[in-house]
């Protein structure tokens, strides 16, 4: 998790003023915001008011998914962090609940992870009370102000009512510091093969794993990384899991994601993965290939929920340290992507992850348009909508390439604001670009890029879907083979989706274009 030291002093003054300002907000049902306000996502999580960056403790008890997250209550720039903490019955709807941790005399609640701890292995739970253990990052600002390399160390809560209050381990923390500025975002999970926990942990550059039989003592295994993958920026919030390949039964891989801040492929934040083996003690990476959950600028930290049966389902936090803390959203700050299924198949000689919104989205889609068997070319074809339908919906194409050169969609507002996703079958470019898509004043770096990734194979025909939500348009190629994530700042909703190709024809086989309720306000579009 970023940390953005140099700049406390300015932080701690902002959020002073902030807080003195802004509307009181409840977090529990007695008062909520209109969730109207301008740029304001309509069914992609975000707090009510303040500061958000990445998802925390993500697991699944009777029937809740737990989201919890970096939080400051005080201000909507980062300042000392908290885990914020949500409930959701369906992965659509969301209940705030009160802030789960809060900041001690050890330091700062960084990210980390959270699992039920069913058979009562740490002794922390009750009879018929399993505990739901927490297991998180101090960061101890006034160590890191001395210049102490050990500022960051791992530590404990435990949760018998699930996860409505919190207790901290009486003996963190759990893991001490072994030397390393950067030691952080432990992501545990439980290894049936050789019964232990496992604490997957970010060390700069590399990640460490760990084990424990009771989640209070912990072992290093083994390394993994110091010369292999991306190596921009700092190595964070990892995640471990196994999944089956789905189109070659009996074969199942495991999938370790690393977080990396800068050096994603098209600037700033991303997430890289790596397929490979795991046998409770030691990762061997089986490719080469270094390959991103998201090649758009806005998905980053992004983890797992635990405790889910048959599914991996993925959420991370929708936007880039490159401009998180000034883009132009108030009384909050920064959204999570929407829920995605993984699942892993074998394309070519290759592994690849796939990525898809949850089914449980589908709720909230009325269909407004539904056309086939249209052809485009240079002079494309267009459809036109009122800014509330288009500006929260989801958009399905199924398209055959025939002989263009090129594919564009392009999405527009009356100010001639657009933002375009484009592929280029015979290069294989699959792109974004929105260096005219609204308003950007607020950092130099935010439209200056088209936003790019080569398709590893040609693609004659394809299935393709993009979520708009206010100020995010989430694209998913090739059933989510490829996905591209980025924030948009409309000065006035998007209304028209234009279709074009060039030099060529291409063939539209189907579309439909539905309108999504919102989650916050079943009057709002």
């Amino acid at each position: 998790m970023k940390t953005f030291q140099i700049l406390f002093l300015i932080l701690v003054v902002a959020g002073m003023a902030v807080s003195c300002n802004r509307q009181k907000v409840g977090f529990g049902n007695s008062e909520v915001l209109t969730y109207q306000e301008p740029y304001r996502p309509q069914f992609h999580f975000s707090p009510a008011v303040n500061w958000m960056n990445d998802p925390n403790g993500m697991v699944y008890y009777d029937g809740e998914f737990h989201l919890f997250y970096q939080y400051y209550p005080d201000s909507n720039v980062w300042g000392p962090m908290h885990w914020g903490h949500a409930v959701s019955r369906d992965l659509v709807h969301w209940q705030h609940l009160p802030i789960a941790l809060y900041p001690d005399s050890l330091g700062y609640i960084f990210s980390g992870s959270a699992v039920m701890d069913l058979n009562n292995t740490s002794g922390l739970g009750e009879p018929g009370k399993p505990p739901m253990i927490a297991i998180f990052t101090y960061h101890n600002q006034n160590l890191r102000k001395m210049g102490r390399d050990d500022c960051e160390y791992q530590g404990m809560a435990y949760s018998i009512d699930k996860g409505r209050t919190w207790v901290k381990y009486k003996n963190n923390p759990v893991l001490p510091n072994p030397g390393l500025p950067d030691f952080r975002d432990p992501k545990v999970s439980w290894h049936a093969g050789t019964g232990k926990w496992i604490m997957t942990l970010a060390a700069g550059d590399h990640v460490c794993f760990y084990t424990s039989p009771d989640l209070k003592k912990w072992k290093l295994e083994s390394e993994f990384g110091k010369k292999l993958g991306a190596h921009g920026g700092v190595w964070e919030c990892p995640d471990l899991f196994e999944l089956p390949v789905a189109n070659d039964s009996g074969t199942r891989k495991w999938v370790l994601f690393v977080s990396i801040n800068p050096g994603a492929p098209n600037g700033g934040s991303g997430t890289q993965y790596f397929i490979g083996s795991f046998d409770g003690h030691a990762f061997n990476w089986e490719e080469s290939k270094i390959k991103w959950i998201d090649y758009g600028m806005d998905n980053y930290a992004g983890v797992t929920w635990s405790n889910v049966e048959k599914r991996r389902i993925f959420l991370g936090w929708m936007s880039n340290w490159a401009y998180a803390q000034v883009v132009p959203t108030h009384p909050w700050r920064s959204a999570m992507t929407v829920p995605r299924e993984l699942s892993l198949f074998f394309i070519g000689n290759d592994y690849l992850l796939k990525s898809n919104p949850v089914k449980e989205l589908d709720q909230l889609s009325t269909l407004l348009v539904s056309k086939e068997n249209i052809s485009v070319d240079a002079k494309g074809t267009e459809l036109n909508f009122n800014g509330a339908e288009l500006a929260v919906s989801k958009v399905k194409m199924d398209v055959s390439f025939e002989n263009a050169e090129e594919l564009i969609i392009e999405i527009s507002n009356p100010k001639g604001q657009e933002i375009k996703l484009g592929y280029k079958p015979g290069s294989g470019e699959l792109y974004v670009n929105r260096t005219k898509a609204g308003k950007s004043d607020f950092d130099t770096t935010f439209a200056s890029r088209i936003h790019q990734v080569v398709v590893g194979q040609k693609m004659e025909r394809v299935l393709m879907e993009m979520l708009i939500d206010k100020s995010s348009v989430e694209f998913f190629f090739d059933e989510g083979a490829y996905a591209l994530t980025d924030l948009v700042f409309p000065e006035a909703d998007y209304n028209s989706i234009k279709i074009q190709a060039r030099s060529g024809e291409a063939h539209i086989n189907t579309i439909q274009v539905y309108t999504m309720q919102s989650v916050w306000n079943k009057s709002a579009p």
